[in-house]
């Protein structure tokens, strides 16, 4: 049987159930597919913006496969910090070849039409790559935490078995947030209409369109969200507080300045994802166009998958190294 079918049967099921919603939307059928409106109001736009967009996604794709070879081909950047980022770079690839080829399609076209189960797929993805995202900088908060403060330690800090347990939580924790926010906003009953006014199936846009009223739904699942991103944001904080005092502590200038080269990556990332993740979700709901949001929001999709390899390789002195000889190499492979 069709899985469209089944989830419009068990959404009509729970309509038909409440007699008050029946009543109010008595005159209203169940929505089995989603039209996604883009900038359809503004068509030179679109035609803008997807020549834009095209150009990040192939930047950013290329970006981050490069990172990925280059630690992967390297025993040198097998360390947890490189493992980390090669992992991290992994996220960025499969976030945006969730979000960005559909945005293209939405921006190609003056309405995209979008099934159920594909904006519950996209919806879903794009939660478990941000969210195990978030939690990959708090572990790499931690790592330089332990490389920082207590050196003669690291390699029993953070062990093989440490650094396994950590990846693992941030991929499990990701699934799990996607899996709970996901399965609560498909659980509401659409029943009209079906238009959401973005890009791709984000949250907001989506409940946006739920029959019932869902303020206190979403200020629960506001706190919740909060409290999830809070938990990696308090890591980081304590550690770099941590690194900082011990960074102030050292003798010499030189160690000063090398120790704080060593986290200046992470902390640009850092302050890069939540810098647009706030913009995008801590947004008021008023106050700002609808194309104004969707034009903020593009800055958390588009912008982190696309920068985080470029500030990975540019101040990271073993990654540079590491890409100019598999560059020399290639060069002489096709010489040869």
């Amino acid at each position: 049987m069709d899985f469209d079918f089944i989830l419009y049967i068990l959404q009509a099921e729970k309509y038909y159930r409440d007699p008050i919603l029946k009543m109010k939307r008595q005159n209203q059928s169940c929505v089995v597919e989603f039209i996604l409106l883009g900038f359809s109001n503004f068509p030179e736009l679109q035609e803008r913006l997807f020549g834009i967009f095209l150009v990040i996604y192939v930047v950013t794709l290329m970006g981050n496969a490069i990172v990925i070879v280059v630690i992967s081909l390297n025993q040198r950047l097998h360390v947890p910090m490189d493992l980390f980022l090669l992992n991290l770079s992994v996220v960025e690839v499969s976030f945006s070849a969730i979000i960005t080829p559909e945005m293209l399609v939405v921006l190609s076209t003056e309405k995209t039409t979008v099934s159920f189960v594909d904006c519950f797929a996209q919806m879903y993805f794009i939660l478990l790559f941000g969210g195990t995202e978030c939690f990959l900088l708090g572990a790499m908060a931690y790592d330089r935490f332990a490389a920082i403060c207590h050196p003669l330690n690291y390699q029993v800090i953070m062990n093989r078995g440490v650094f396994m347990k950590l990846v693992m939580f941030s991929w499990i924790s990701g699934i799990m947030v996607a899996t709970v926010q996901t399965t609560w906003v498909f659980s509401f009953l659409f029943c009209g209409p079906n238009e959401i006014n973005h890009l791709s199936c984000e949250t907001a846009a989506v409940l946006e369109l739920v029959c019932a009223d869902t303020f206190l739904s979403e200020i629960f699942a506001f706190t919740g969200t909060i409290l999830i991103v809070m938990v990696p944001f308090l890591l980081i904080l304590l550690s770099y507080t941590r690194v900082l005092f011990a960074i102030l502590k050292m003798p010499s200038t030189t160690g000063r300045q090398k120790a704080f080269s060593t986290c200046a990556s992470h902390l640009t990332s850092v302050t890069l994802f939540y810098g647009t993740a706030n913009m995008t979700y801590l947004q008021p709901k008023s106050g700002y166009s609808p194309e104004t949001k969707k034009l903020m929001s593009l800055s958390y999709s588009l912008l982190t998958p696309l920068l985080n390899p470029i500030i990975y390789t540019l101040q990271n002195s073993d990654m540079k190294r590491a890409l100019i000889k598999l560059c020399q190499r290639n060069v002489v492979l096709h010489t040869v």
